[in-house]
């Protein structure tokens, strides 16, 4: 039986004023794939991929390990894609050769009256035949229990971002204007 589980979270975060625009900081996408998850989760593939390795989830009477690879890059504006590329499931090899992971995120900074904002949306959707012994399971059930789960994925990822993105943004926003004052005051005593 092929079930279907799907869902959605939005975010809008207030973006303290640094002196470096965070539209140059979210064209360095690595950062953001940095905000979403422990950096030993994480595996970088090539220029704009990553893998990433999520924790163990418990999905009725099953334990997996979600993989996900991730294409991640910015537009000039500072506006963030993401989208999956592969996904594997550990942990119980039925379903991870029956499953589909399908993840579409986008980031964008928005001036509001003079403040800048990150909105964001992300959609995960998967796509699972259910394992015999789980067919019997209502449906009901199921859906609950599977959008359940994508839900709490996300919700992770939305607080962890919240909170970690800020954090780095100021900490690579003041490193910035030191180095460019290192760099002028370097300049200055060359000549």
């Amino acid at each position: 039986m092929l079930s279907r589980f799907f869902a959605s979270q939005s975010l809008e975060i207030a973006v303290p004023e640094q002196p470096v625009p965070i539209q140059h900081y979210l064209r360095q996408p690595q950062r953001l794939v940095g905000a979403i998850a422990d950096p030993s989760r994480i595996q970088l593939l090539g220029r704009d991929r990553f893998r990433l390795k999520m924790r163990s989830r418990d999905f009725l009477m099953l334990k997996i390990q979600p993989i996900v690879d991730l294409r991640v890059w910015a537009k000039s504006d500072g506006t963030i894609h993401l989208v999956s590329v592969g996904c594997e499931i550990r942990g119980v090899e039925y379903l991870n050769r029956r499953f589909a992971l399908d993840l579409v995120g986008k980031l964008s900074p928005v001036e509001i009256g003079g403040l800048t904002y990150l909105r964001g949306k992300a959609d995960l959707t998967v796509e699972v035949e259910i394992p015999a012994p789980l067919q019997f399971t209502p449906a009901p059930v199921l859906e609950t229990t599977g959008n359940g789960l994508l839900k709490s994925v996300l919700l992770a990822i939305k607080q962890k971002l919240m909170h970690q993105l800020l954090l780095d943004y100021r900490h690579w926003a003041s490193g910035e204007v030191a180095r460019k004052a290192i760099g002028s005051k370097q300049l200055a005593v060359g000549n």
